[in-house]
């Protein structure tokens, strides 16, 4: 019996039904992730994939000393990204639920690198929300923070890196509703993102947009993901823009960094900052543009040009944009 027959059956012992087993009213074209499967008599209520994304997910307890340093308790992660959102069955505790997933997780190779159950040891710090908020990821789900169980899990096997951060809580009983958990599940492939799909703008049409429009929005300039370190590929646009200042010695712009809505806004708005600054420092060690023309400023979520509810809406969002800055009468 090959591995994964040997998982399904393990899984379905326990109560975990393999992927092909669906079951109850799932939304419109959801399917379960086949490492993982289901709890057996829930339904998929938020199904979500998308092909590139960078998450966070938690390794370990929140401390409040950690609050604002979130490398210090979330896992960076970037590939391909499925969100999935179960609901029920009925009268289920949310940890029999998660225990099942627990066991037909490491029966099919998988490593549990930290599991947590209630505030003391989700977070110590008791900011139990902003762990919640992180071990979600993308799948809405009720409040119900008092109940709180979590998982990290991880196999490298030769698909390559899987990690799986699955988060459940559950809603108790009152008058006719029954007890009902809900499962958050957010499943990593690690894969290299596909570069060079972002055309580099040139300096002469930086130039007219800025005199039509006064401002432009650039994707060409990457960062390290949670990170204000550029990235080598930004190098072509970065030197687009220092033509641009160069050949227009008289021009002075702001350097606004902008994110999508994920993630805290204080946060976000310091990262925009720093990315900004990033920018600037770029173009005057790198460049020779006076530092005195460049004002670097962060937005943070601020100022979308698009809904943070799709990807292609965040990534319209994930911006720098180079506005004129006209001073005087």
């Amino acid at each position: 019996m090959g591995m994964w027959m040997r998982a399904a059956a393990f899984a379905l012992f326990f109560g975990v039904a393999a992927p092909a087993a669906a079951q109850g009213a799932d939304v419109k074209g959801a399917s379960d992730h086949p490492a993982v499967g289901r709890y057996e008599g829930s339904f998929i209520k938020f199904h979500e994939t998308q092909a590139y994304d960078e998450v966070r997910l938690p390794f370990k307890g929140l401390e409040r000393a950690d609050r604002d340093n979130p490398s210090a308790w979330l896992l960076n992660l970037s590939g391909k990204v499925t969100s999935i959102g179960y609901e029920g069955p009925a009268d289920r505790s949310v940890l029999e639920v998660v225990r099942n997933y627990e066991a037909a997780l490491k029966a099919s190779g998988f490593e549990v690198r930290f599991l947590c159950r209630g505030e003391d040891e989700c977070s110590p710090g008791r900011m139990i929300p902003t762990f919640w908020e992180a071990a979600r990821g993308a799948v809405r789900m009720p409040n119900q923070w008092g109940s709180s169980i979590y998982l990290l899990a991880e196999r490298n096997g030769p698909e390559g890196p899987v990690t799986i951060g699955l988060y459940g809580i559950e809603v108790k009983a009152a008058g006719s509703r029954p007890l009902t958990p809900h499962v958050a599940l957010t499943v990593v492939e690690g894969k290299p993102m596909e570069t060079d799909k972002i055309a580099v703008i040139a300096a002469s049409e930086m130039e007219q947009a800025l005199a039509r429009d006064g401002r432009i929005a650039i994707y060409g300039i990457q960062f390290d993901f949670d990170k204000a370190d550029i990235r080598a590929e930004s190098q072509p646009q970065i030197a687009e823009l220092g033509a641009l200042l160069k050949g227009n010695p008289k021009l002075r712009v702001l350097i606004v960094g902008h994110t999508d809505g994920k993630g805290a806004f204080d946060y976000n708005l310091s990262l925009s900052q720093r990315r900004a600054q990033a920018v600037a420092d770029a173009l005057t060690s790198g460049h020779g543009v006076e530092r005195a023309r460049l004002t670097p400023a962060g937005a943070g979520m601020a100022a979308p040009v698009a809904t943070n509810r799709t990807e292609e809406g965040r990534a319209k969002n994930r911006r720098v944009e180079i506005v004129e800055h006209v001073t005087g009468g």
